[in-house]
C-alpha cells in the first residue's frame, strides 16, 4: 500500500467514519480506482492528501451546475443517497482534472476551526488570572485569524450532563463544547483583556476576498452544517477586530514579533493542529528558537500535534521549558475536550 492509498484508508477510518458518510464512502471507492489515484498523486507530499482532494472537489462542485451537487448536503437541501454518488464523482473529477491539479498546487489545507476556542478560552483565562496581566496572543498557522478572537465569542459548556454559558458579547455566536474531564475552574468566569493579537502563517487567508472565503468553506465537510454556520458568523465578528497578521517564515518573524511586545503584557504563543505539518528539522529549530527567545522574555506555549495529539501548556523562562499542564487529546473540531 503506497503513501497515497494509505492516507485515504486512514482518513476513512480515523476521521470520516461517523462524521461524514459521503467522504467515508468516497474514500473507500477512490482507493480502488486507478484513474483517480493517478490524479491524486499530483498532490504534494507535504499536504494531507484526502483533505486537499475532497476540498478541491467541493470547491469546484460548488461553483458548477453539475448534478453531483445533489449528493452534497452543503449544496442541496435534500441530498441524494451518497451510495449512488461515485459514478458522478469520478466523471466530474476526470472532466476537471487540470483544475484539480491547479488547486493541488496553489491551495493549502488550513482550516480555521473556531470551536477550538472553546478549549483555548479556559486556558487563556487561567493564565490571565494567574499573571494579572493583559494578554498578547501570537498564533502560529493562524490562517484567517479566527482563533485570535476568543473573547469575542460566547460559549456553552457541557459538564456531567449539565451546561452553563459564558457570555462575552450580545451579538456573538455560541460555541458549544463538552468537557469530558475535570470540572472547569472558576477563572473561566473572569473577564480578561487581550491587548494585541498577532498571527503568523505561510499563507494568510483574507476573508474579504471571495475566492479565499469560498476555499475556506470548501474545506468544511459537506455534512458539517454547524461548523459552516459557525465559520460564517465568526468571520463576520473577527473581521471587525484589529489583528496583525504576518505572512512568511515563522523562524524569521517570531523574534521580531516577540521583541515588539510590551513587558506589561503576558505573551501566549499557541497553535492547534499545525505542527504535525512541520518537517522534523523545523520542529527542532522551532523548539530551539523558543528556548533562545525565553532567555530575554518569558512566555507561555500552548499547542498540540507537535509530537502527540495531547494539548500542552508549557511555560518558557531563561531558556528552560516548564511543562505545566497536559490535557488529553481534544476533538479536532472542538466538539469535546478533557480538562485536567
Amino acid at each position: 500500500m503506497d503513501v497515497y492509498t494509505k492516507s485515504f484508508e486512514q482518513f476513512a477510518e480515523s476521521q470520516a467514519k461517523g462524521s461524514s458518510e459521503l467522504y467515508y464512502f468516497l474514500s473507500k471507492q477512490v482507493i480502488e480506482d486507478a484513474e483517480l489515484m493517478e490524479i491524486i498523486k499530483e498532490i504534494p507530499l507535504s499536504q494531507p492528501k484526502p483533505n486537499l482532494f475532497f476540498a478541491s472537489m467541493h470547491f469546484l462542485v460548488a461553483r458548477s451546475e453539475s448534478e453531483l451537487r445533489a449528493y452534497y448536503p452543503s449544496l442541496t437541501v435534500n441530498p441524494l443517497p451518497f451510495s449512488d454518488s461515485f459514478e458522478h464523482f469520478k466523471e466530474f473529477a476526470l472532466n476537471h482534472k487540470n483544475q484539480l491539479i491547479e488547486l493541488f498546487r496553489s491551495r493549502l489545507v488550513q482550516t480555521n476551526e473556531v470551536r477550538r476556542a472553546a478549549y483555548l478560552y479556559p486556558i487563556f483565562s487561567g493564565i490571565a488570572e494567574q499573571t494579572s496581566k493583559s494578554l498578547t496572543l501570537i498564533e502560529i498557522g493562524t490562517s484567517a485569524g479566527l482563533l485570535l478572537c476568543p473573547d469575542a465569542y460566547n460559549y456553552e459548556y457541557i459538564e456531567e450532563k449539565t451546561s452553563f454559558k459564558i457570555e462575552n458579547a450580545m451579538a456573538s455566536i455560541y460555541l458549544k463544547s463538552e468537557n469530558k474531564g475535570e470540572r472547569l475552574p472558576n477563572t473561566i468566569h473572569s473577564n480578561f483583556k487581550i491587548n494585541t493579537r498577532i498571527g503568523i502563517d505561510l499563507n494568510i487567508v483574507d476573508l474579504n476576498k471571495q475566492d479565499e472565503y469560498d476555499w475556506m468553506l470548501a474545506l468544511i465537510w459537506p455534512e458539517h452544517s454547524k461548523r459552516r454556520q459557525q465559520f460564517i458568523e465568526a468571520s463576520k465578528i473577527a473581521n471587525g477586530i484589529q489583528k496583525d497578521l504576518y505572512e512568511g517564515d515563522l523562524l524569521e518573524l517570531l523574534p521580531k514579533v516577540i521583541q515588539s511586545i510590551s513587558p506589561e503584557n503576558q505573551i501566549i504563543l499557541f497553535h492547534t493542529h499545525v505542527a504535525n505539518q512541520f518537517p522534523n528539522k523545523l520542529k527542532k529549530d522551532f523548539e530551539l528558537l523558543l528556548k533562545d527567545l525565553s532567555i530575554a522574555r518569558s512566555f507561555y506555549h500552548v499547542y498540540n500535534n507537535m509530537y502527540d495529539a495531547d494539548l500542552h501548556q508549557d511555560y518558557l523562562e531563561n531558556g528552560k521549558v516548564i511543562k505545566e499542564k497536559i490535557f488529553q487529546s481534544p476533538d479536532g473540531h472542538g466538539r469535546w475536550f478533557y480538562w485536567s
